[in-house]
């Protein structure tokens, strides 16, 4: 085989490899999203079963629950084991700010006295034109949905984290 032909079946040879790679690589890219959707997807309709389920403080079960076990056992649904409080949950993950918050994020609040420690939490439910949603357990009505724009707790709003 003469240089020149030797040269262009290498180019070849690397064009198709580098297309193989490529491919590879976007699929994957693709089959990821697609799993972690369905994980994050998962993780809400686990804390959306919750939904009713009144306020315990240390509560851990459909009788009555806190915030970080809500945030605990959603997460555990897809085998992600996370810290049983809401202080130590707060420590793990990505953090993210407010306006690049999506479904899945966890959200981590201030509702004592100092505006530092975090006592509360809650997961993403939705992003949209009205606001950011989250699902939390709420001392006087329990499992529920509120919006981040509601004063009280836009107010109260420390930071989001990322877990997946």
């Amino acid at each position: 085989m003469n240089k020149g032909l030797r040269e262009n079946y290498s180019k070849g040879i690397l064009g198709v490899f580098f297309i193989f790679a490529l491919v590879l690589a976007l699929s994957s890219c693709s089959s990821t999203k697609k799993i972690r959707k369905q994980n994050i997807e998962k993780v809400i309709d686990t804390a959306k079963s919750y939904r009713g389920t009144p306020y315990r403080y240390g509560g851990t079960t459909r009788s009555g629950i806190d915030c970080s076990a809500l945030i605990f056992h959603s997460y555990n649904s897809i085998g992600i084991n996370l810290p049983r409080t809401s202080a130590d949950q707060s420590k793990v993950g990505k953090n993210v700010p407010a306006r690049n918050l999506q479904k899945g994020d966890l959200v981590f609040f201030a509702t004592g006295k100092s505006r530092r420690k975090v006592t509360h939490s809650g997961i993403v439910t939705e992003v949209s034109s009205r606001g950011v949603y989250f699902i939390h357990s709420s001392t006087s009505l329990g499992v529920t949905e509120d919006n981040l724009t509601n004063p009280y707790w836009n107010k109260a709003f420390r930071f989001g984290k990322r877990i997946l």
